[in-house]
């Protein structure tokens, strides 16, 4: 017998559950890196804009489908479209997440570590930190059991259910992680390129503005809000009746873009206040140039400082990857649990099992396996190309026209009104956005990812 399907609490947890499976690395890690790339405080104001007219109509979707159907994403789409074709956005919906997940719990590892080294004092102490990273990801052993750690975390609050486990654990994580934000920020801001960086973030450059820069900022809306993974459409089976969807979509979005916004606020008078550190050091800026900022800024006057400041900045990188890899991990618990009807904790042990083995597999690419490769992939970078350029992109673009053109105009406007208690004067400009501007904005995002 499977277990009883629970629904979340408060509105509270509703709110912090969808926000923390938003909010993640690409907040605290892409955001910035994107920013630093194309030009500052233009990027960010498209950016907004693109939260606006492409993440939250899509946000929007995904919940009304979940809460309509209180089903595991497979399930939901062949409730509402019984034998048709649809339901393959459900199936890739599960299978993007635990693909996404296998290598994000490596990548999650590696904050762990950073994190622990960076309490240690090894991580400051360290002369070439692009020697250091290397040498750490290519290691066999160390990364897998740094992944493990982190994907046996992520078990032990799923395999707790959803009020215990993921509402629980949000309320506790997400606070406690925009706290963090706060005081480094205020910290930043302390540091002597603080001004430098913040007009960097504040002025736009709108000559800087290509049809490339437009196209990278729709990306990093779509991508930072976890749409078409089969997160929020899951977590969105457990709301109940009267959660308030256009609300609740916002009001992540906020909380998402927020987060996002203050990292670039931590990141940039950091990086400005070190003499030739660039902003658009790329990936690498979190684990090679950071580091050395924190050193050369904080470690060599003020030792316990630079401590402070990694450590807690390393502890916000990892409650960012906890609250994503949670969503994504019971994306597919809840798909196990509802067709094989299994018990919660076996449900979610096998999916913590079948993860972390692909996930040693993408770890191994870095190292051992990195002659393994598949149209010149790497494991890491075919199973990131796959999710990350076709599965989502492909994702979003069903999820619009099955909402927008396949399912009956009146529940989708009873959904997002509660059956016409809760006003929602701009549904006619949702339906609009969901039909035609979207479909178009992700299409185009397909493409430049693609040829990218």
């Amino acid at each position: 017998m499977t277990e009883t399907r629970k629904n979340f609490t408060s509105k509270l947890g509703v709110v912090l559950a969808a926000a923390g499976s938003a909010v993640g690395l690409g907040n605290v890690w892409r955001f910035p890196t994107e920013v630093g790339n194309n030009g500052g405080a233009a990027f960010i104001l498209i950016y907004l804009i693109c939260v606006l007219a492409v993440g939250v109509p899509v946000m929007m979707s995904e919940f009304l489908i979940g809460r309509h159907t209180h089903a595991n994403t497979i399930t939901a789409f062949s409730k509402l479209a019984p034998g048709k074709w649809w339901r393959i956005q459900g199936v890739s919906g599960v299978f993007v997440a635990f693909l996404i997940l296998s290598y994000y719990t490596v990548i999650s590892g590696w904050t762990l570590y950073y994190l622990v080294q960076s309490l240690k004092g090894g991580l400051l102490e360290s002369q070439d930190y692009l020697a250091y990273f290397s040498s750490f990801v290519s290691d066999p052993y160390m990364p897998v059991i740094y992944a493990a750690v982190f994907m046996l975390m992520t078990h032990l609050v799923i395999a707790r259910g959803v009020q215990s486990g993921i509402e629980r654990f949000s309320k506790i994580m997400m606070p406690l992680l925009l706290l963090i934000i706060c005081v480094l920020v205020v910290c930043s801001f302390g540091m002597p390129g603080a001004g430098t960086g913040l007009r960097f973030l504040l002025k736009p450059d709108f000559s800087k503005v290509t049809a490339s820069v437009v196209l990278s900022a729709m990306g990093q809306a779509f991508f930072s809000l976890s749409l078409a993974m089969g997160c929020l459409c899951t977590y969105a089976s457990y709301f109940t009746s009267d959660t308030k969807l256009v609300k609740t979509a916002f009001s992540v979005c906020s909380i998402d873009t927020f987060v996002a916004v203050l990292s670039g606020f931590i990141i940039f008078p950091a990086v400005f206040s070190v003499e030739g550190v660039n902003p658009d050091e790329g990936p690498g800026l979190v684990f090679v140039t950071l580091p050395y900022v924190f050193n050369m800024a904080f470690h060599q006057s003020v030792p316990l400082l630079g401590y402070l400041f990694s450590g807690l900045f390393y502890l916000l990188l990892l409650l960012a990857a906890l609250t994503s890899a949670m969503s994504l991990h019971e994306s597919v618990t809840a798909y196990v649990i509802e067709s094989l009807r299994l018990p919660r904790k076996k449900a979610s042990a096998w999916v913590s099992v079948c993860c972390m083995a692909l996930g040693v597999l993408c770890s191994l690419s870095f190292g051992v396996l990195s002659d393994v490769t598949v149209c010149g992939l790497t494991i890491f970078d075919l199973f990131d190309f796959c999710a990350s350029k076709i599965i989502m992109p492909a994702g979003g673009l069903i999820i619009c026209l099955f909402t927008g053109w396949y399912l009956d105009r009146k529940l989708v406007y009873n959904e997002l009104t509660n059956e016409g208690t809760v006003p929602f004067r701009l549904f006619r400009v949702y339906v609009f956005l969901i039909r035609y501007v979207v479909p178009v904005a992700i299409a185009l995002i397909f493409i430049n990812e693609l040829l990218g």
